[in-house]
């Protein structure tokens, strides 16, 4: 599962990572990716499942794909990701080759909203790490895609949480939902899907 060649690039992106937060190099441009133990949490819940289909939206570098792929490729599975920054895109090709992982990951370049649009698949998870602003949205589309006992993760709940608070509280208030957020590194909410939206619970 987790064999020295994607150990070698996980430790590499996180080299890369904490080099450019150092050089203060602006948000926007630099890796944008999941704290080391969040990866881990994201490999620990796809690694027991067998044939685990998972959806990530916002691949950024590839570096959360490649502990998603690593977890999927034990028991069979397969990880789709979203990404619309070209650059970002080309990189996360690239690191995704280099772990070994391209039978267990692809990726979709584009707008995450037109994307989902045109995905049929039904996922058991799915990773939000996208631009906070469009989190409800996302979740919104990201529901049609799954079915009962899915499992939605959102990032950065905490350490955006004058932005995300509100995502939290409708996922925790909604009857058709269990939802908590866990305080791991930035923040994570676990939502998982109990059924069907009511026309009472926000989508």
């Amino acid at each position: 599962m987790l064999d020295e060649r994607i150990m070698e690039v996980l430790a590499r992106l996180e080299a890369e990572a904490a080099d450019e937060r150092e050089r203060g190099v602006p948000p926007k441009r630099r890796s944008r990716q999941v704290a080391p133990t969040t990866g881990r949490f994201l490999f620990s819940l796809v690694a027991p499942q067998a044939d685990c289909e998972a959806l990530e939206i916002g691949g950024s570098r590839g570096y959360s794909a490649i502990w998603l792929g690593a977890g999927v490729r034990h028991l069979g599975g397969h990880v789709l990701s979203l990404e619309i920054d070209s650059y970002a895109a080309a990189r996360w090709r690239e690191n995704v080759a280099d772990a070994g992982l391209e039978g267990w990951v692809d990726l979709v370049e584009g707008d995450a909203f037109e994307s989902l649009a045109r995905i049929d698949d039904v996922f058991d998870l799915v990773f939000l790490d996208a631009e906070k602003d469009d989190y409800e949205a996302l979740f919104a589309l990201a529901r049609r895609k799954v079915e009962r006992g899915a499992l939605i993760v959102a990032d950065n709940v905490l350490s955006h949480e004058d932005a995300l608070g509100a995502y939290s509280r409708a996922r925790q208030s909604d009857p058709t939902l269990s939802s908590l957020t866990l305080p791991l590194d930035r923040g994570l909410e676990l939502t998982v899907v109990l059924g069907p939206p009511t026309h009472d619970a926000p989508e």
